[in-house]
C-alpha cells in the first residue's frame, strides 16, 4: 500500500508562483528507520514527518530529512507543515522539533510564520557578494562541498531587501530555491528584519530579535497529493 506524500511549495510569491518544494507525511505511516530512505526517493530538500496532533491539542511533533541525513531543525518545512496543519483544521501554537520547541503564528494575510532561535539553523558559510551580476554568475560547481554556502547582495540596503542563492552539496542539495534556516542564518548576522528573494523568485520575510530569536514567514501552496511505494 502506497504512502501519502503531501507536495507543498514554501515561500511563493504573493501571486503563489516558485516557492521550495516540500514533502509532507504522517509520521505514523513510515517507521523511523525508513524515513531517511523515503526522503532520499523523494528528493526534495527536505521531508517533514509530522506525529498528527490530536482533536484540541495546540501543539504537534515532528522530524526532518534532507535527501541525505536527519537534520534537528529548518524553517521551510515548520513553515509549510504549520500552514497544512491550519489548512486542515488543526492550527498550532507549537511545533516540537529535536532542536526545541518552535513558536508558530497566522496571518490574516495569508503567511505563516515560525519564531525559533537563530543557532538551532544548521551551519552556513556567508558569501557577502557585491553586485546582482557577481551572485547570478556563481556556479555550485566552483564551491567546497564541505558545508552551505550562501550568497547574497543587497537589492535595496534601506529597505532590508536582498537576493540570494544558497549551494548545499553536503546535505545532498545542489541549490536549494528557498532556504528559510539560512534566511534566519543572514537575518542574525545583519541584526534587522529582512525581504529575501532566493532562488528563481521565492520570498522569505525575516524579523530580528536580540535575544536570538529570528522570525520566519512566508507564503505556501499545495501542490496535491502522490503516492509512494
Amino acid at each position: 500500500m502506497g504512502i501519502d506524500v503531501t507536495v507543498l511549495r514554501v515561500f511563493t510569491d504573493s501571486d503563489g508562483n516558485f516557492g521550495n518544494p516540500l514533502g509532507v507525511v504522517d509520521a505514523s505511516r513510515v517507521e523511523p528507520q525508513d524515513r531517511q530512505r523515503l526522503a532520499a526517493q523523494l528528493g526534495y530538500s527536505e521531508t517533514i514527518f509530522v506525529d498528527l496532533p490530536t482533536a484540541g491539542s495546540t501543539t504537534a511533533h515532528a522530524t526532518i530529512h534532507t535527501p541525505r541525513t536527519e537534520i534537528p531543525f529548518a524553517a521551510h518545512p515548520t513553515v509549510g507543515l504549520s500552514w497544512w496543519l491550519r489548512e486542515n483544521g488543526t492550527p498550532i501554537n507549537t511545533l516540537q522539533v529535536p532542536a526545541g520547541l518552535v513558536q508558530v503564528s497566522y496571518e490574516g494575510s495569508g503567511l505563516t510564520g515560525i519564531s525559533a532561535r537563530a543557532e538551532w539553523a544548521p551551519e552556513f558559510a556567508i558569501h557577502d557578494l557585491d553586485s546582482l551580476e557577481a551572485l547570478f554568475a556563481a556556479d555550485p560547481a566552483d564551491f567546497p562541498d564541505d558545508i552551505a554556502r550562501y550568497l547574497w547582495t543587497w537589492t535595496d540596503r534601506s529597505t532590508g531587501s536582498l537576493r540570494a542563492r544558497m549551494f548545499a552539496a553536503n546535505l545532498g542539495v545542489p541549490e536549494d530555491e528557498a532556504t528559510g534556516s539560512a534566511a534566519m542564518r543572514i537575518t542574525d548576522y545583519l541584526s534587522r528584519d529582512l525581504t529575501i528573494t532566493q532562488g528563481k523568485g521565492s520570498m522569505i520575510e525575516t524579523t530580528w530579535s536580540p535575544e536570538g530569536w529570528v522570525r520566519v514567514a512566508g507564503y505556501v501552496v499545495n501542490d496535491g497529493v502522490a503516492q509512494v511505494n
